[in-house]
């Protein structure tokens, strides 16, 4: 390189390192409250005040006066403004605040100063004050029945020392032959009630005054006058013995005549402040003399005036009433009860063919009597079970009868009453155990060793199967199976079958499922796989017991072949009652028959 090179080379690295030096003592010469900033058309560097200052950047920056230009073009209106160094903030003058419920603020979110209403504290105007709100203030008026006391309506608490005080109208006053029975108090609103004196009674008009905002009572203008009873009351069969007088206190004596005793009751009557003689419950009876008798009856009560009769032992009433009252003329009343020879009208109760009763029937004048046939019945085996039925029944029959509708396998207490004589006789009966329906099951053939078998139950809460079995015997020659006994084997491999499963009713649902030779245990029994190969037919059991005593009911559900060839139904019955199943595969056809067993 030659030398005038090296020169401009030098010259230029000179110029670079200036312009540097030059930028780094532009940002070193800002003053602390600046910022170094780069120029608008990118040439260097420049020193700015920050926010809030004013000045060169460089040899100053002071603190500028925002609220120089008044609180109110900054801060907006009811304000004052408060300069910080380098800033500035508001606040409200009294009876206005921040509209973000702030102490201070900068309006430059749309903060503003907006009126308190000082009536939304409880009490302000204290007792009896009402508030009214001001921009900027409030002031304060007496509700009515309070009144001003240290200044007038209108009035600031705080400031004038003014408050309501309640208007009082001393002690009532009462009017001519009245005194003053009660008063809530003295004050507006209280109320004082008065009564007459003693000696009279209240007339008419209002008994009451009302203390006023005016602190005047005022309404009453009752009108009392005075009490008399008039002459006392006179009674049947009784002298009355009176001094006159009808004032209250005054008292009248009353006695039975010649001829009736006191049976019960007072005798005396008093003139009542009320104005009337208090009732006299003195009964005088006639002297009837001896009392009555009645054929086959004998007396169970007796006094001067009122025997009670009642049938001999042997006998019953029949008809009229057991009672015999001395007259007021002095004759006895007879009572007309009728005593009849007693006879069981209900005997010889007994239950035929399980649900009619029938029963003897004594009865007088061929009348037709009413019975009333009650039963409950109840179930060992089922708790929840209870049935309450009753039945009414009018005949002249010797020999009646009604037939109930009993459940089978239930204990039943059975009471009928004859309702004309109030008599009841009572009978219990337990109710034999049926046999269940036969299970509605839709018959198919398979060719799968695990077939799903389908049944449909009844929804019945009577439905009396206690539970179900389902039994897998193979098809081998000629096959009986007994329904009302379980198989000897319950092992897959036995030629008389086995049991796969045994389910309890409450278990199954109206709707159920199963699947045969799943590998799973069901009440106890192994549902073995089906051997491949091999035909099968699948029956199902139903079984009620109810104690001892238990019947059931079978029907062949399906049939699974496993062989080569083709079996056929040739005869299929639907269902069988407790009997025996034969079951039979001659010459590719496959036979069924159903015996009732004797």
């Amino acid at each position: 390189m030659g030398k005038k090179s090296t020169t401009a080379l030098m010259i230029f690295l000179f110029g670079v390192a200036s312009a540097a030096a030059n930028t780094l003592d532009v940002c070193a010469s800002c003053h602390i409250n600046a910022t170094c900033d780069d120029k608008l058309d990118d040439s260097g560097k420049v020193c700015n005040c920050k926010y809030g200052f004013v000045g060169n950047g460089r040899s100053f920056c002071q603190d500028k006066d925002e609220c120089q230009i008044g609180a109110t073009k900054i801060c907006g209106q009811h304000t004052k403004c408060h300069n910080t160094y380098g800033s500035y903030y508001c606040t409200c003058v009294a009876g206005y605040m921040a509209s973000n419920n702030m102490p201070v603020f900068i309006p430059n979110d749309g903060t503003h100063c907006r009126d308190i209403d000082e009536c939304n504290v409880v009490g302000i105007c204290g007792e009896g004050g009402q508030c009214w709100n001001l921009d900027g203030s409030f002031d304060c008026s007496c509700q009515l029945g309070y009144q001003v006391r240290n200044g007038t309506e209108h009035f600031h608490p705080h400031k004038d020392k003014a408050f309501c005080q309640v208007v009082d109208c001393g002690l009532p006053t009462s009017q001519e032959d009245t005194i003053l029975l009660s008063a809530t108090g003295t004050t507006f609103g209280s109320v004082a009630t008065f009564e007459c004196g003693e000696g009279f009674r209240w007339r008419n008009g209002r008994n009451t005054s009302l203390c006023g905002a005016d602190g005047l009572w005022r309404g009453l203008n009752m009108s009392c006058e005075e009490i008399t009873c008039g002459p006392p009351q006179t009674l049947p069969h009784t002298n009355l013995l009176w001094n006159g007088s009808v004032s209250p206190g005054s008292v009248a004596l009353y006695e039975c005549m010649e001829g009736y005793y006191q049976e019960n009751g007072d005798n005396i009557s008093t003139c009542l402040t009320s104005g009337e003689w208090a009732n006299v419950s003195l009964n005088c009876k006639a002297k009837c003399g001896p009392i009555p008798i009645l054929a086959h009856s004998e007396v169970v009560l007796r006094n001067i005036s009122v025997v009670i009769h009642r049938c001999a032992n042997g006998y019953h009433s029949w008809r009229g009433s057991n009672v015999s009252t001395c007259s007021s003329s002095g004759v006895w009343r007879i009572a007309t009860l009728k005593c009849i020879e007693t006879k069981p009208p209900i005997h010889h109760l007994f239950v035929s063919n399980e649900k009619c009763l029938k029963w003897r029937a004594e009865k007088y004048d061929e009348d037709t009597e009413t019975y009333k046939v009650s039963y409950i019945g109840s179930r060992d085996y089922e708790r929840a079970f209870f049935e309450k039925r009753k039945r009414f029944l009018s005949s002249k029959a010797d020999w009646p009868e009604v037939c109930l509708s009993l459940l089978p396998a239930t204990n039943y207490s059975i009471s009928i009453t004859a309702l004309s004589v109030g008599f009841m006789a009572t009978i219990t009966i337990n109710t034999s155990l049926t046999g269940p329906a036969v299970p509605d099951v839709h018959y198919r053939e398979y060719e799968t060793p695990v077939p799903t078998l389908k049944l449909h139950r009844s929804p019945s809460t009577l439905d009396p199967i206690s539970f179900y079995q389902v039994f897998v015997l193979p098809i081998e020659g000629v096959m009986v199976f007994d329904c009302s006994s379980p198989v000897d084997g319950e092992k897959s491999g036995s030629s008389q079958g086995h049991i796969a499963a045994e389910m309890r009713s409450r278990d199954v649902g109206t709707e159920f499922n199963f699947t045969v030779g799943d590998g799973h245990y069901y009440g106890g029994f192994f549902n073995a796989p089906l051997e491949k190969g091999r035909n099968y037919y699948i029956i199902l059991r139903a079984v009620s017991q109810w104690k001892k005593d238990s019947k059931s009911s079978c029907v062949p559900w399906a049939k699974v072949t496993g062989t080569s060839y083709i079996v056929k139904i040739f005869s299929l019955c639907a269902a069988a009652s407790v009997g025996v199943i034969a079951l039979a595969v001659l010459l590719g056809y496959t036979y069924i028959w159903f015996f009732k067993k004797k």
